[in-house]
């Protein structure tokens, strides 16, 4: 048996496939997944891979172990230069690339974790997930976009409450609040977001990343502007007919299958 090299630092990310989805999972389970500078350059390095690949229709985010992400590692972060000095953001990057990204939380998702799950493109919670923005408690402002994501996706009163006070939030009022899409039992966690992630991944890849698109530009926008994006989009769009009628037949099949 080989040695076990003691010192030596596991990837801070770990990647696997399933199938057209990517699974990167948060790998630094000694400090809860705390993000440092090689688990950002790390993530910021996947993602912007996975984007490019054509193979991977759909990206799950989750944490090794326990937690999902404790945040930025403070101490790392206090004593070299500021995660602003690296460029672009690992959250820059979550928004800027064309393909869902499921955030699969299993517990503690604090701060800089907290950012990066409401940065994703929704979150599937476990029972034993706990979310926390502690920025302002500790004297810090956000600065990988949750002042600007947060409201959007629980409203502003509760946006200003979880980051004003800093208090944890539990999976079950993740979920009454719209925070977390769906709050499942911790073990059945990788494989319901799995589920979801493939039944996205079995959708037209080019629609699928259009539709992405249109909603996150919509969101920000007045009605009357999101119905204009919506229309100059419909009109761009050249279906292939055969294509939409083999994908009906499929989708028929599996809902009559399905009752």
């Amino acid at each position: 048996m080989g040695e076990k090299n003691e010192g030596v630092e596991a990837e801070p990310v770990l990647v696997t496939r399933q199938g057209h989805v990517a699974i990167l999972t948060l790998n630094r389970p000694d400090r809860r997944n705390a993000i440092n500078r090689a688990m950002r350059k790390s993530i910021k390095r996947e993602l912007w891979k996975a984007d490019a690949d054509d193979d991977v229709r759909v990206v799950v985010i989750t944490g090794a172990e326990t937690a999902f992400s404790a945040g930025v590692d403070l101490p790392e972060a206090l004593t070299g230069p500021p995660p602003r000095t690296e460029g672009t953001t690992p959250t820059q990057v979550l928004r800027a690339i064309g393909k869902p990204v499921i955030a699969a939380v299993n517990g503690p998702c604090y701060t800089g974790g907290f950012e990066f799950a409401v940065n994703c493109s929704f979150i599937i919670a476990s029972e034993q997930a706990v979310f926390a923005d502690t920025h302002a408690s500790i004297g810090l402002l956000n600065g990988w976009g949750g002042s600007a994501m947060l409201p959007r996706i629980v409203g502003l009163p509760a946006a200003i409450q979880i980051i004003l006070s800093g208090d944890p939030i539990d999976s079950a009022t993740a979920l009454r609040i719209g925070l977390a899409n769906e709050v499942v039992p911790h073990e059945k966690l990788m494989e319901r977001t799995l589920e979801i992630a493939e039944s996205i991944a079995a959708s037209h890849p080019v629609a699928v990343q259009r539709m992405l698109r249109l909603l996150k530009e919509g969101a920000g926008a007045s009605v009357a502007h999101a119905l204009g994006l919506e229309a100059e989009a419909s009109a761009s769009w050249r279906p292939d007919g055969k294509d939409i009628g083999d994908r009906f037949g499929k989708r028929s099949m599996k809902s009559k299958a399905d009752d």
